[in-house]
């Protein structure tokens, strides 16, 4: 029922998916940008040297020897390929004060982005909380700004510890990607394709584990007026109905897994320009589903049929 809420209403502000798409478009050209300038400034001495010329030479006589049949260049490439990496390597250890600046910098543009493109999810949020508490359609633009204060301060405490999280979920895929076909049979493919079942399996279990730790979070800043890290420390420490609301994040997460592959293989992946922002939409609304539910507070699935916090919606009439 919840998660039948949740699509409902993630259907009803649909229109929210231009607002905020047509956003990250922008803010991706911007700092796009910004890490191409350094990496430019930064491997300006690298990407100019003889050594990576040589790599592209040697790389470009490879492609056009497969094209002609040149035996003796395919028969060597391997040999030169080898010397040419080293050579690469070599240099890249001479300038591993600019590559390490490089890492640096490209690590604190992706967490000012996150930050950046956070404020537009809060703001989505605010809509979304606006929309099932009066069902009004408050602009995108208006929640914005109205919510940056706290949007700020939310995405401050979220960008760092989310970022630490969800270097130990990817830490943990690869090591069950790499090292757990070793403890199976040597079964070919077969041990291939379990591995990368494990590591999905492993994203989806711990993606939904981070959303049912801070699913009340933000709804309990925008619909409950809690402050920012008092609202953080009560979503953390929530155990009430913690099974059930895990399992609806689970299934949410896997909704939009398949949802996005499916839309993305039968649309040669233009469908993932409206799937991906939907995606967010419906993972919003299910944390506001779930924080009403919890908290026992009405809300509009839809103009006739208002949520009592139960599992039965009361229709109102026209």
């Amino acid at each position: 029922m919840r998660f039948r809420h949740a699509f409902s209403i993630s259907v009803d502000n649909f229109s929210c998916v231009f607002k905020l798409l047509l956003y990250r478009l922008v803010t991706s050209v911007i700092f796009f940008s910004l890490c191409y300038v350094i990496l430019r400034l930064g491997l300006s001495d690298i990407t100019s040297s003889a050594e990576i010329a040589h790599l592209k030479e040697l790389l470009s006589s490879f492609v056009n020897a497969l094209f002609t049949g040149e035996t003796g260049t395919l028969q060597n490439f391997r040999g030169e390929l080898a010397g040419a990496l080293d050579a690469v390597l070599k240099l890249i250890a001479a300038k591993s004060g600019e590559v390490a600046g490089c890492i640096v910098g490209l690590a604190l543009m992706y967490l000012v982005a996150r930050f950046v493109n956070g404020l537009a999810v809060f703001a989505l949020g605010g809509a979304i909380g606006d929309r099932m508490a009066t069902y009004s359609r408050a602009k995108f633009s208006q929640e914005y700004f109205r919510l940056l204060g706290k949007a700020s301060l939310y995405q401050i405490i979220y960008v760092p510890v989310c970022f630490v999280y969800d270097a130990a979920m990817l830490a943990s895929c690869w090591l069950l990607f790499f090292y757990a076909p070793s403890f199976l049979p040597s079964w070919g493919f077969f041990s291939v394709i379990i591995a990368i079942s494990l590591a999905i399996t492993a994203v989806a279990c711990l993606e939904a584990l981070k959303m049912s730790l801070i699913s009340a979070w933000m709804p309990a800043v925008i619909v409950g007026g809690v402050p920012v890290g008092k609202a953080f420390g009560a979503s953390v420490t929530a155990r009430k109905e913690f099974a059930p609301r895990f399992a609806g994040f689970l299934a949410g997460v896997y909704f939009v897994i398949i949802m996005n592959v499916v839309c993305g293989l039968a649309t040669v992946g233009s469908a993932l320009l409206l799937t991906v922002p939907f995606s967010y939409i419906f993972l919003l609304c299910l944390q506001f589903v779930y924080y009403f539910h919890g908290t026992q507070r009405k809300y509009f699935v839809s103009l006739n049929r208002i949520a009592n916090g139960g599992d039965k919606p009361e229709d109102i009439g026209e």
